[in-house]
């Protein structure tokens, strides 16, 4: 079975983003971006939500074409271009760069995409993530705690009503002070 795996950055009070969308307060350096590419290349797909898909589809499809972006860039350019997407979405009727739009999440069609053979799903998007979450069909959280306080904007995790048990499986701190959390859910 593949899993469907939760990879954000946070800051360290749980924003992962500040007012206004503001994401520049992320400390993405080559070192940490190699560790997202060799995380993110065997996966088997991207799940992601509209506004997280044509963020990442206004830079990633020609960024190994900029002379200054670093080799991690380039690498991930052509792992985002090449890797399938599934972009759920109400309003958009077509996603360019491998992609399919899919208008609902249905449980049953993830646990069907889940059972398909090929490497993890990675799942983008903190709203959709939140939808998943209540289907109960996220499998790992990867969340990168970066050493700043955001003080306000998104938090990742809504309010929920029940807890999810997990299972810390691997933790590293990275040279800028990134951490990363990687849990499992306890079944």
């Amino acid at each position: 079975m593949r899993k469907i795996v939760v990879q954000m950055s946070v800051s360290l009070d749980g924003f992962f983003e500040g007012p206004g969308g503001d994401i520049g307060w992320h400390q993405v350096d080559e070192e940490l971006h190699q560790h997202f590419n060799d995380v993110i290349a065997p996966m088997g797909g991207f799940l992601s939500g509209r506004v997280s898909h044509e963020l990442m589809a206004a830079y990633w499809p020609t960024a190994d074409q900029d002379p200054t972006a670093s080799g991690p860039e380039r690498e991930f350019a052509r792992i985002w271009r090449d890797m399938p997407k599934i972009v759920y979405s109400r309003t958009l009727d077509h996603a360019d760069w491998n992609a399919t739009v899919v208008r609902e999440v249905d449980v049953e069609q993830v646990r069907r995409l889940t059972a398909e053979p090929g490497g993890d799903l990675a799942l983008g998007g903190a709203d959709l993530a939140a939808t998943f979450a209540r289907h109960d069909l996220i499998d790992e959280y990867r969340i990168y705690v970066h050493p700043v306080l955001v003080g306000r904007g998104r938090r990742l995790f809504p309010d929920a009503d029940t807890p999810t048990g997990l299972r810390l499986v691997e933790s590293r701190v990275f040279g800028n002070g990134v951490v990363l959390l990687r849990h499992e859910r306890v079944r």
